[in-house]
């Protein structure tokens, strides 16, 4: 509680609330929201290391709120999955999520690991491209548990991560409107192009309307599938890491079994804003809430890390990620032409 009482920490708050709230003001700007809020507050945060702003003197805060905010961000993004839209949405919908969500994790990190790019970093890319982008960069990372000589770079890992699912879901979002009047598609069939092959939910979101509301209820729908994987495949990654890194304790002790708790909130919260009558307006804020709450982790991490990164190790997760997002928009395109 010690940290919560200072200034410092007030003063780590107001700066990535600015970060936060400047990202979400432009990413309702048109091409801006394509690239979506949480990975604008990321790069206004890492503006901060080319200007006059010392942040040094508040990096145990900022590494509190890029810890403690993204977990309690994540919880209520929760209110966002509407269980009762995906049930009604059919086994299909379902089924192509949890296929799209293995094959493109799996198939994503085997080709990082081909290219030679890092284990944890090779996992993060896998992550979002699967799954639901930053979010779910930010959602698995706490499953990688690293010895503290690592930390820092398992915090260059993120931004990387964020950075390459940000790139390849923005190129593929204009891939796949291009590509729409030669698909040949009905607007239930590109809304699940939509939202079964791209990263963010801004991608998705910007791609399905473009086929009417049809199109961007589906597009939705479609890609919430996806975000609904996100719990159980913490918990599953988390655990194959463990025993494939042989992590133990320094006792020669395995650790616990790796179970992200704050993905039981995020379960809870889905359950409620799904079943418990609410009001409209009541979800929507909580909503905005955790994006605010993500916005503010996503602009601390970048504040802690040097985004010369992106240069110095990205080319080769850039080039598998690109890859994999050919694969896996030639899968879904030929999986909606023939069962949706």
């Amino acid at each position: 509680m010690k940290i919560i009482l200072t200034g410092k920490f007030w003063i780590a708050i107001i700066v990535t609330l600015i970060c936060t709230m400047v990202g979400t003001y432009l990413a309702n700007l048109p091409y801006l929201n394509i690239i979506g809020s949480l990975v604008l507050a990321l790069i206004f945060g890492m503006l901060l290391q080319v200007q006059p702003v010392d942040t040094k003197p508040i990096k145990k805060e900022i590494g509190f709120i890029s810890n403690k905010f993204l977990r309690l961000g994540i919880i209520l993004l929760g209110f966002k999955l509407n269980l009762t839209a995906l049930m009604s949405s059919g086994i299909k919908t379902i089924l192509l999520a949890m296929i799209v969500v293995t094959g493109t994790i799996t198939g994503t990190y085997l080709l990082n690991r081909k290219f030679g790019v890092d284990k944890e970093l090779a996992i993060l890319a896998a992550s979002g491209t699967g799954i639901c982008g930053a979010a779910a960069v930010m959602g698995i990372s706490p499953q990688i548990k690293v010895s503290s000589s690592k930390q820092a770079q398992k915090e260059e890992d993120q931004v990387l991560a964020v950075a390459i699912v940000a790139i390849m879901g923005t190129i593929f979002t204009l891939i796949e409107i291009m590509l729409k009047p030669l698909l040949h598609m009905d607007a239930t069939q590109f809304g699940v192009v939509a939202g079964g092959s791209l990263h963010e939910i801004a991608h998705a979101v910007a791609t399905g309307s473009t086929a009417g509301p049809v199109g961007l209820n589906i597009a939705i729908i479609t890609k919430l599938s996806r975000v609904l994987m996100l719990a159980p495949a913490a918990l599953i990654i988390g655990i194959w890491y463990q025993k494939s890194s042989k992590v133990n304790n320094g006792n020669g002790k395995h650790n616990k079994l790796p179970i992200p708790w704050f993905m039981g909130g995020f379960i809870l919260a889905s359950i409620i804003g799904s079943f418990v009558p609410m009001s409209p307006n009541v979800l929507s804020l909580l909503v905005k809430a955790a994006y605010i709450f993500l916005g503010m982790a996503m602009a601390a991490l970048g504040i802690s890390v040097n985004f010369k990164v992106i240069l110095n190790r990205g080319k080769k997760p850039i080039l598998a990620t690109f890859i994999s997002s050919v694969i896996l928009l030639t899968f879904v395109i030929i999986v909606s032409k023939l069962f949706f």
